[in-house]
């Protein structure tokens, strides 16, 4: 009767193992890219990266940030 259910035991533990996911998702599976930019300034090549703003060797400004109220955050009033 032990053997029984140490092999239920053992079953179990094997269907749980075949049934787990990978942690984080799936894995996508993409076209090998490369994500380069150009200052349109100097001609610097660059990373392409979000949030990156300015060129690191002319200093070209890429994208102008205006910040605005937000939903949590407000602008900071100066004149009191």
């Amino acid at each position: 009767m032990e053997e029984k259910k140490v092999n239920s035991f053992l079953d179990r533990l094997k269907q749980k193992a075949q049934s787990q996911t990978n942690y984080g998702g799936e894995m996508e599976i993409n076209d090998a890219k490369m994500n380069v930019r150009d200052c349109p300034n100097c001609g610097a090549g660059r990373a392409k990266q979000d949030g990156v703003t300015h060129c690191a060797y002319c200093g070209f400004e890429f994208i102008t940030l205006k910040l605005t109220d937000g939903v949590y955050i407000k602008k900071e009033d100066n004149s009191i």
